[in-house]
């Protein structure tokens, strides 16, 4: 009775349709292709159709020949890697700060990190601009204080030191949010171990804690190296107008001079150094686990 029960229920039930995977990939799919790689197709297609017609590569070669190109190339690189380098060293001593003296307000500083990370660039460089800048308040107190007459001395915000300086004071929390996740998993028996076997700070933070930061610094490095080199913001936002990046190029050549093939030519060399650096980061962070 009861195996007619189950057979007659077995007969009742349908089979579910099975629906592929690739069905529900599709439609993301289909939307980032048309949101994302249709658009950045067609950069690269107009970066090899010169204005007078066809395809060809002169576009290249006129761009890689060029002075400002060449120009633009060397002073991107050199502000990210300058950047980047600044970022790790301020970063990785404010997280020491944060992670391992304790002092008031310690955990909100911890936590405004994460706020900080979601901060507009150009947010920082107005910031930067009400303090440094020619009308800002360190020339106005230099003024009071002095009496002198003029701007005051502060004027670097407009040259490469001070993209330099905005780009390593928004960046720097990039570095510091995975340095304070990997101190958090630093075990504090090993650090009062070496200290009580004589270890001085410096030599604890060499032989203790530099070695398990290095993989959160390599994966913060990374990240900060390349958003330095699409940075966009914050050149125009500081009015360096003698500091030309390979994202300015791309706007004064397409907005100011209307030379879209070699704008794009320009565009396609920055999103393939871009993408390269990217997928170094995601090698770096997948070891390190950030």
């Amino acid at each position: 009775m009861a195996s007619a029960t189950l057979t007659a229920a077995g007969q009742k039930t349908k089979p579910s349709l099975k629906v592929p995977a690739w069905v529900w990939a599709l439609p993301p799919v289909t939307g980032l292709a048309l949101v994302f790689l249709y658009p950045l197709a067609l950069v690269v297609q107009q970066s090899v159709q010169p204005d007078t017609g066809g395809t060809s590569l002169q576009p290249y070669s006129d761009v890689f020949g060029s002075e400002s190109f060449r120009e633009a190339l060397g002073t991107t690189v050199w502000l990210a890697v300058g950047a980047t380098v600044g970022c790790l060293v301020l970063g990785f001593a404010l997280a020491l700060v944060i992670a391992f003296v304790p002092f008031p307000g310690g955990k909100a500083v911890a936590k405004f990190i994460d706020v900080f990370l979601s901060f507009p660039s150009f947010l920082i460089t107005l910031a930067l601009l009400f303090i440094y800048g020619t009308k800002g308040m360190a020339n106005g107190l230099w003024t009071d204080a002095t009496g002198a007459s003029g701007d005051g001395p502060f004027q670097f915000l407009t040259t490469p030191w001070g993209v330099l300086l905005a780009e390593i004071t928004y960046f720097t929390p990039f570095v510091m949010r995975p340095l304070l996740a990997a101190f958090s998993q630093i075990d504090t028996a090993q650090l009062e171990v070496a200290s009580s076997l004589g270890a001085r700070p410096l030599r604890v933070v060499r032989k203790v804690i530099l070695p398990e930061a290095l993989p959160a610094l390599a994966a913060g490095g990374s990240l900060v190296l390349v958003m330095c080199l699409n940075e966009f913001g914050i050149v125009l936002f500081t009015g360096a107008k003698d500091v030309t990046t390979l994202p300015m190029l791309v706007y004064s050549k397409a907005m100011l001079e209307s030379d879209y093939p070699a704008a794009c030519v320009v565009a396609v060399v920055n999103i393939a150094i871009s993408v390269g650096l990217y997928g170094l980061y995601r090698v770096v962070s997948r070891r390190a686990g950030a």
